[in-house]
């Protein structure tokens, strides 16, 4: 699925890490993009800076990606939230087998609270069955911290409704690895988003949106990696740069529970992202 995701291309590269007044680079020009990505993987006319870029984080960031963006395709919209959904289960986890369950529970109260009703009319056409109950059961599992067979099999009821969103989703798809790479690229774009909001004046204030990004972020990452090998056959330098972008960008993430300080500020991470993106386009 080869759309809107290429005029994303290279949007917020080359963002100064660090900068003190939160200001970005110019983007490269408009001949360096298309050799970069091709003639027809491009539609910027002109370099955009930083506000440009936070204005097109609150379109694909948590207010997108979390709330829904009608200007997402509805496959695209649908498999973000899947997406996103995992993402929380799978930050959940981590601090789960850290024994943090404190920490744990927002990431798996989240999917219900946030992403399954705007999917819920949307099962039925993915051949999904209905999971709310497995979530709700999952998150109360977790909420009475009981590890073991319990949380395993709660963890299984609701993957398996995840895997069967993905079959669904695959069988309207004629591309699934350009459609997984977008689909991959637009969580990244809310892990943006989340990561600025956990920052607060040079201090990662709130945890639980920094936690947000890491899971996105890896979940993004599992997502290239399940199809690494027809990224491989299509340009195996392409995802060698891609999967070194994702090396740099999950420093920022260096352990579950937030530290204090952020390593990378928010403009760094964009900058990463669309060193991500500007690799990901030779792969769509």
């Amino acid at each position: 699925m080869k759309s809107r995701t290429k005029i994303w291309i290279g949007v917020g590269a080359f963002v100064v890490a660090g900068a003190g007044a939160g200001e970005a680079a110019e983007a490269p020009s408009l001949d360096r993009l298309r050799m970069q990505s091709g003639p027809s993987d491009v539609a910027l006319s002109a370099p955009l800076r930083l506000a440009e870029m936070k204005q097109m984080k609150h379109e694909h960031g948590e207010e997108g990606g979390e709330k829904g963006n009608a200007n997402l395709p509805p496959d695209l919209d649908f498999a973000l939230k899947i997406a996103l959904i995992r993402g929380h289960l799978l930050v959940g986890d981590q601090l789960v087998k850290e024994n943090q369950w404190a920490a744990a529970l927002p990431h798996f109260l989240h999917p219900g609270e946030e992403l399954y009703g705007p999917i819920r009319g949307k099962l039925k056409d993915y051949k999904t069955p209905p999971f709310a109950a497995a979530l709700k059961t999952l998150a109360n599992v977790v909420k009475g911290k009981k590890g073991g067979a319990d949380y395993d099999n709660a963890v299984k009821a609701v993957n398996d409704a995840l895997a069967a969103a993905d079959a669904g989703l695959k069988e309207k798809q004629k591309d699934w690895t350009s459609f997984t790479v977008e689909t991959a690229l637009e969580a990244l774009k809310s892990a943006t988003g989340e990561y600025e909001e956990a920052i607060v004046k040079g201090r990662i204030a709130k945890p639980v949106e920094y936690q947000d990004a890491r899971g996105f972020v890896w979940q993004a990452e599992a997502m290239i990696e399940a199809i690494a090998p027809a990224l491989e056959q299509k340009d195996k330098d392409a995802l060698a740069a891609v999967r070194a972008g994702f090396v740099e960008l999950k420093k920022a993430w260096p352990t579950a529970m937030a530290p204090k300080v952020p390593v990378k500020d928010h403009a760094a991470v964009l900058a990463d992202v669309s060193r991500i993106e500007l690799a990901a386009g030779k792969l769509m």
